[in-house]
């Protein structure tokens, strides 16, 4: 078993396979205690008792832990709800859970598939061999999340070039901070612009329904939110989902036989992938008794979902990636009142993108031997492979 923080360090994770000890953890010791470095007090990988953190937003906080209440509140991110709690998450999450339904989400499915279709072109285009990640996984969620706010089309890859410099682990620090304001710049002027002349995209549309309840601040943040989260989660599943039909040629082939199974595979793969690994931390607003521990007033929480997907599913074969999996359960987009306000969406880029790549290339495969290929720094919120160079 090993010791706590070299849990916390690798998230006990090798490519897309959990490490053993992940699987020892949750049948053995669902909630450790930190006992070495780092900032987590406790790391939790059983199903029930995940469950009861991420469900309890009365006595676990997400805000950013920090040294005292005042810190906290200068260090949380503004507009983004997965850093509030009620009421003011409450209030947030009223106003953009009607611009994410299911049926607004249908209004968009015409564009993602012509988004999907561009970037196809300009994949094939590319030549072989090419990288998907480059080309095609990274482009969608961002083209997607600026359609969906209104940024105007020719405003757009610069937006993107300033968040991808920001979110890049090698990049100096001078050179991200850089990105990163220019990045805020944009959308604070951007905000300011949709105040004036709202439209009918989803950021002028909480203008029109709530500007006089939320201020601009928060809406560069909502904005960042949904650009950067949606960028940064659904391209790693892109990229990863892809890598695991490589990686299971008898399960792509069942996909291509059978495309009605799409639904089910989009969320198998978003089982078996776990893109966020971890939940935003929870800290401890009063002492609370989860799975027969007592967790301190304080104390931080760290839940792993990817235990929560792989380790701790029900079926024989839970560590198998199965396309015509049934009822498939995950936490993929979180639990209790922080799931995900733009499941929907996701899902609809996810199934779009695998459809057209498979129907588009059906000869798929990895150009370069799979122990070649990197994945991200663990350590970062979101999992995924840098660099996918695939031929067809």
């Amino acid at each position: 078993m090993p010791k706590p923080p070299e849990v916390l360090q690798n998230h006990t994770r090798d490519g897309l396979e959990p490490l053993p000890e992940l699987s020892r953890m949750s049948a053995e010791t669902p909630m450790l205690k930190n006992t070495g470095p780092g900032i987590h007090d406790w790391i939790v990988t059983g199903r029930e008792q995940v469950r009861a953190v991420l469900g309890d937003a009365r006595r676990f906080t997400t805000r950013p832990p920090a040294d005292s209440e005042e810190e906290s509140r200068q260090i949380t991110q503004i507009g983004n709800p997965l850093q509030y709690d009620p009421p003011e998450h409450t209030r947030l999450r009223q106003m953009l859970t009607p611009e994410f339904t299911v049926r607004r989400m249908r209004r968009m499915e015409p564009l993602i598939e012509k988004i999907v279709e561009d970037r196809l072109d300009v994949l094939e285009r590319a030549g072989q061999p090419a990288d998907l990640m480059r080309h095609f996984a990274w482009p969608i969620p961002g083209l997607v999340g600026c359609t969906l706010l209104g940024v105007p089309r020719d405003d757009q890859p610069e937006l993107a070039r300033n968040l991808d410099l920001s979110r890049r682990a090698n990049r100096n620090w001078q050179l991200r901070q850089a990105a990163v304001n220019a990045f805020d710049g944009y959308l604070a002027r951007f905000v300011e612009q949709k105040r004036r002349d709202p439209g009918d995209d989803m950021l002028g549309m909480l203008i029109q329904d709530h500007g006089a309840d939320v201020t601009d601040k928060e809406l560069v943040g909502i904005c960042a939110s949904v650009i950067a989260a949606g960028m940064e989660n659904v391209a790693g599943m892109l990229g990863l989902g892809t890598l695991a039909l490589l990686d299971h040629p008898g399960q792509l082939e069942l996909l291509q036989e059978k495309p009605e199974l799409m639904d089910q595979a989009v969320e198998e793969a978003l089982r078996y992938v776990a893109v966020v690994p971890i939940a935003s931390p929870r800290t401890a607003l009063e002492d609370v008794t989860v799975g027969g521990q007592e967790i301190k007033e304080g104390e931080i929480v760290s839940c792993s979902l990817l235990a929560v997907n792989r380790a701790q599913l029900d079926d024989a074969d839970r560590d198998e990636f199965r396309v015509d999996r049934e009822n498939v359960s995950h936490m993929a987009f979180g639990h209790g009142i922080h799931f995900c306000v733009g499941a929907a969406l996701a899902r609809m880029e996810l199934r779009t993108a695998y459809a057209g790549l498979l129907r588009r290339f059906p000869g798929l495969r990895l150009a370069v031997p799979r122990q070649e290929l990197r994945f991200r720094p663990p350590l970062l919120a979101t999992y995924g492979v840098e660099k996918l160079p695939v031929a067809w």
